[in-house]
């Protein structure tokens, strides 16, 4: 049923052994009554995996396709390009992609679409036309405004994201997909970790199945994407296409240790002010429709915050104030707490259609997830880290 592979070993980076049990028990729940086909989860701390468990039809060498968890690692890269001065968060799209210089769409600025402000939240734009620059700017010109930019705030589940990639191509005189290889995976020596990923390189890729019951539909309870859709998402052209803000690639561990780089920043890959205000500054706090809480994001994450709602945003109840993460589709989930050092990640190749019970699946991990930490003694300088090759 299951595996485990402990690099640093929980005690070693100061993690309780009987809590990581009791969170492998609550993540082969669903597994063991057949409602999942498989998950995989991961934990890190002080820049190295401390645990890897896979339950299901899958291994450790598994890699799922990660969904909305994609946004925080295109958004990192925007950091860098932050970093690099080649843009701004004020920046309007319209300075350097002509089909948003037009009414309305001429106000849509970086910080809006990393913050779910921009105003075209279903925007279409098919995975397979957006392989090309040419392709994705067709679409922009067909775009319509569902309000001002910046007065609303609505989950965008591909379209900014997809502006933000013609950016990148444009700002850094490259494919954004070798630039976040080039400028973030290959530095952090996170290998499994892909954007773009080539058919005949998808061998370990587990594929999705959907599960559980038909779409959740309530007026309080909105499908955001659709079983078919998500789907569609993981089809082997489309994994290969590389969605920007849904088409990542990989394994639990490469995105623990993605977020534990967020934590410790090495070799200064990110401008600290940069990195500072993208995993703490919340940009925005208005109400978010889906969960009816402030949405608490920053520039490419949603922090946990104080106001008693943290769980509301998936991270769990029992982080800090100023844990920082993103979620995915059927409970996917990715964070990190500043406050004990401890990123997770959360996988699975189930896609559930009851976004209630994948909701309250992310949130009750989390909160496990988050209870993990012990008193902190000596760190053996052993495992996998964020700093070397893997």
């Amino acid at each position: 049923m299951s595996s485990a592979d402990v690099a640093a070993g929980p005690d070693r980076v100061g993690l309780d052994p009987e809590r990581l049990a009791a969170l492998t028990t609550r993540a082969a729940r669903e597994v063991d009554a057949g409602r999942l086909p498989s998950c995989q989860l991961a934990v890190a701390r002080e820049g190295r995996l401390a645990a890897v468990v896979t339950l299901g039809a899958a291994t450790d060498d598994s890699r799922y396709l990660v969904f909305s968890v994609t946004k925080a690692l295109t958004a990192a890269a925007v950091w860098v390009a932050l970093g690099d001065g080649l843009l701004t968060t004020q920046t309007r799209v319209a300075e350097l992609v002509p089909e948003f210089a037009r009414e309305g769409f001429d106000a849509v600025t970086v910080e809006h679409l990393l913050t779910h402000t921009a105003g075209f939240p279903r925007a279409p734009l098919p995975p397979l036309d957006g392989d090309t620059s040419a392709g994705r700017r067709d679409w922009f010109a067909r775009w319509r405004l569902d309000w001002p930019p910046g007065t609303q705030t609505e989950y965008h589940p591909t379209s900014a994201h997809w502006v933000v990639a013609e950016l990148l191509d444009h700002v850094a005189g490259q494919d954004y997909r070798a630039f976040i290889r080039d400028r973030l995976l290959a530095p952090l020596g996170l290998k499994r970790l892909r954007l773009g990923l080539p058919v005949n390189e998808q061998g370990d890729v587990v594929p999705a199945v959907a599960v559980g019951p038909d779409e959740t539909v309530s007026e309080s309870v909105p499908v955001v994407v659709t079983i078919d859709h998500l789907l569609a998402m993981d089809d082997p052209a489309v994994r290969a296409v590389g969605v920007p803000g849904a088409g990542g690639v990989s394994d639990a561990a490469d995105i623990a240790l993605l977020y534990q780089a967020f934590l410790h920043n090495p070799a200064q890959l990110w401008d600290a002010a940069v990195l500072t205000d993208a995993t703490h500054n919340v940009r925005n706090r208005l109400i978010d429709p889906w969960t009816q809480v402030p949405a608490n994001r920053t520039l490419g994450l949603v922090v946990a915050g104080d106001d008693g709602k943290q769980g509301m945003r998936e991270l769990g109840r029992s982080v800090g104030a100023a844990a920082f993460g993103a979620s995915g589709a059927s409970g996917q989930v990715a964070w990190a707490d500043p406050d004990t050092g401890v990123s997770f990640c959360y996988l699975t190749n189930g896609l559930e259609a009851d976004q209630v019970k994948a909701f309250l699946r992310a949130g009750s991990l989390s909160t496990l997830a988050g209870r993990l930490t012990v008193p902190m003694g000596d760190v053996a300088p052993t495992g996998r880290t964020t700093e070397s090759p893997l």
